[in-house]
C-alpha cells in the first residue's frame, strides 16, 4: 500500500465519483417528455400563425403611416416607412366625419354589450339553474335561432323596424342584435358549470333566485361575461349589412358604412384607405387588451374559490 492510500485509509478520505449533470428535460403541462423536433415544430407553426393573422394589420398600419412619395408597391416590400406620418389619418377626418361616424359606432356596440351581457346572463341563468316545464325545448329554441342565415331574416328584420316606426334610427341597428343565441348559450354552459352545493346552502339561509344570481353565480363566471362583451362589441363594430340596410341618413351612418366612401372616392390612394382601416381596428385591440385577463380564465371559473 502507497502512502498515499495508507492516509486515505486512516483519515476515511476517499475519492467521490463524480455525476455528470444531465440536461434539463423538456416536459410540458402534463409532465410528458418533448422531443426537440416537436418543439421546433411548435414554434414553426406558432410562427406561421402569427405570420397569417398580424402580417396583413402590419401592413396596413405601415401603409397609413407612409407619405405619398413612398412607393408601397415596390419589390421587395418594406415594412418600416423611411418617413413616417399621420398626415393620412388627418385627411380621413378631412374626408368624411370619422369623428361622428365612429361614435355612432359606439353607441351601437356600447349598447349592444349591455343588452347582451344582461340578457344573456339572465337567459343562461335560467336555462341552466331554474327548474320549469319547457327548460329543454327553449335550449333547443336557442340553438336551432344559431343555425338560420342572417341574411334569410333580414328582410323580415326590414319589416319589422319599418313597422315600428325605427327605419333609419340607431335604435332600430341595436334592437336585432341586442340577444344574440350563441351569448345566451355561452351563459347557460358556464353557470352549468357552477356546483350545484354552493346554491343549495344560499338557498337553505333563505336566498332568493335574483340573490343567488347576483352575488353567487355571476360574480363566478366573469370570464364568460367578458368573452360575450368582447363577442358583442365586434359584431356590432364591425356589421356592415344591416346599418347599410336600415339606415339612409348620412348623419347617423357607423362607420363601416362611412369608410366605404373611402373607397369609392379614393380607390386608388391605398395610404388613406388603410389609415380609416387602422381607425376602425383600433378600438376592437383596445377592448381586447383591457378584457384578456378575463377573457383566458374560463377554464376554472366554475370551480369552488377557496
Amino acid at each position: 500500500m502507497s502512502v498515499t492510500e495508507d492516509v486515505r485509509a486512516t483519515t476515511g478520505l476517499t475519492r467521490k465519483p463524480v455525476r455528470r449533470r444531465r440536461a434539463p428535460r423538456i416536459t410540458d403541462e402534463n409532465g410528458r417528455r418533448i422531443r426537440v423536433w416537436e418543439l421546433v415544430l411548435r414554434y414553426a407553426l406558432l410562427l406561421a400563425v402569427l405570420a397569417i393573422t398580424v402580417g396583413p394589420f402590419l401592413w396596413q398600419l405601415s401603409t397609413s403611416l407612409k407619405g405619398t412619395h413612398e412607393d408601397i408597391f415596390s419589390s421587395p416590400p418594406t415594412f418600416l416607412p423611411a418617413d413616417p406620418t399621420l398626415h393620412n389619418y388627418e385627411r380621413v377626418a378631412d374626408t368624411i366625419p370619422v369623428w361622428d361616424y365612429a361614435f355612432n359606432s359606439l353607441k351601437v356596440a356600447t349598447a349592444n354589450v349591455v343588452t347582451n351581457c344582461v340578457g344573456s346572463a339572465l337567459a343562461g341563468y335560467a336555462l341552466a339553474r331554474l327548474r320549469y316545464r319547457g327548460r329543454k325545448i327553449a335550449t333547443l329554441v336557442f340553438i336551432l335561432a344559431m343555425l338560420v342565415p342572417v341574411e334569410s331574416i333580414v328582410i323580415a328584420q326590414f319589416t319589422t323596424m319599418r313597422e315600428l316606426g325605427l327605419n333609419n334610427t340607431l335604435v332600430g341597428v341595436i334592437l336585432p342584435g341586442c340577444i344574440a343565441a350563441m351569448n345566451v348559450l355561452l351563459m347557460r354552459n358556464a353557470f352549468l358549470n357552477l356546483p350545484y352545493e354552493i346554491e343549495e346552502a344560499a338557498y337553505v339561509d333563505g336566498a332568493n333566485a335574483w340573490q343567488r344570481f347576483l352575488r353567487i353565480a355571476l360574480p363566478s363566471v366573469k370570464g364568460t361575461l367578458a368573452v360575450v362583451a368582447i363577442f358583442a362589441f365586434m359584431g356590432a363594430w364591425d356589421d356592415f349589412l344591416w346599418p347599410l340596410i336600415v339606415l339612409s341618413d348620412p348623419a347617423k351612418f357607423t362607420l363601416t358604412i362611412g369608410l366605404n366612401y373611402l373607397h369609392g372616392t379614393f380607390a386608388n390612394d391605398e395610404r388613406i384607405v388603410a389609415a380609416g382601416t387602422i381607425i376602425a381596428v383600433a378600438p376592437l385591440i383596445i377592448l381586447f387588451a383591457c378584457l384578456q385577463r378575463y377573457f383566458f380564465r374560463g377554464v376554472g371559473e366554475g370551480a369552488v374559490k377557496g
